[in-house]
C-alpha cells in the first residue's frame, strides 16, 4: 500500500516528450516521520503513526508533544495514521519520502473540498429560478415545500439552502505523471479536491 501526504500547490501544464500537454496538479510531498506503531495485538489493526509539517514546539499541545517526546523525534504539525500489513518493516524515527511513488502509478486523491459558506438552492443544487416579472417576489427561493394538511411537514432530504462545500472528497484512479525528488514535488494528472495549500492524501488506487 503506497500512501503519501502533501500540500496542494495548484495546477499547471506538463509537456510530454511527444509534445502533448497534460493538465496536472502539483503536490509538495511532506517527508513523513514514523512516530508510533499500532499492532493487531493491542489496537486490533496494524498501522503506523506519521508526523509531518514543520511547527514551533510551543504551538503543540501537551498530549501531542508527549507522543513526539516518547518517539524521540522533533514535533510536527500533523499526525496521521497509515495502515500497513507489517509494522516490523518500519522503525520509529525513520522517514518516508515521496520516493514511494513512481511515474505511471495510479492513485486516489483525498482532500477537503473548497468551502463556499451558506448557499441558496440555485447555487447549491442548480434549481431553476422563479419568474422575475409581473410582481413576482419569488426569484431564487426553493419553491413548494409539499402538501399542506397531510403530511403537514417537510420531507427529509428536500433540497434546501445550507452549508456548501468543505467536505471530504476523493478523486479516483488518477495517474502520477512525474515524481521530482529534487523539488520534493509530485505531478498528478487532472484536478484533485481541496484549496491551494490544503493537505491532501494520495493512496494506491482501489479501482
Amino acid at each position: 500500500m503506497k500512501e503519501l501526504y502533501g500540500k496542494k500547490l495548484g495546477m499547471t501544464q506538463y509537456f510530454n516528450e511527444d509534445g502533448t500537454v497534460v493538465p496536472v496538479t502539483v503536490i509538495e510531498a511532506y517527508p513523513m516521520t514514523v512516530v508510533a506503531k499500532k499492532t493487531t495485538d493491542k489496537e486490533g489493526y496494524n498501522a503506523i503513526v506519521v508526523g509531518f509539517g514543520d511547527i514551533k514546539e510551543n504551538k503543540v499541545n501537551k498530549p501531542q508533544k508527549g507522543i513526539f517526546t516518547k518517539a524521540g523525534v522533533p514535533v510536527k504539525k500533523y499526525l496521521k495514521e497509515i495502515k500497513v500489513e507489517n509494522t516490523d518493516e518500519y522503525e520509529i524515527g525513520s522517514t518516508i519520502t515521496l520516493e514511494v511513488l513512481t511515474a505511471g502509478d495510479r492513485v486516489d486523491a483525498h482532500g477537503v473540498s473548497k468551502g463556499k459558506g451558506f448557499a441558496g438552492v440555485i447555487k447549491r443544487y442548480g434549481l431553476h429560478r422563479g419568474p422575475t416579472t409581473h410582481g413576482s417576489n419569488y426569484h431564487r427561493r426553493p419553491g413548494s415545500m409539499g402538501a399542506g394538511t397531510n403530511p403537514g411537514r417537510v420531507f427529509k432530504n428536500k433540497k434546501l439552502a445550507g452549508h456548501m462545500g468543505h467536505v471530504n472528497r476523493t478523486a479516483l484512479n488518477l495517474e502520477v505523471v512525474k515524481v521530482d525528488v529534487e523539488k520534493n514535488a509530485v505531478l498528478v494528472k487532472g484536478s484533485i479536491p481541496g484549496a491551494k495549500n490544503s493537505v491532501v492524501n494520495l493512496t494506491s488506487s482501489v479501482k
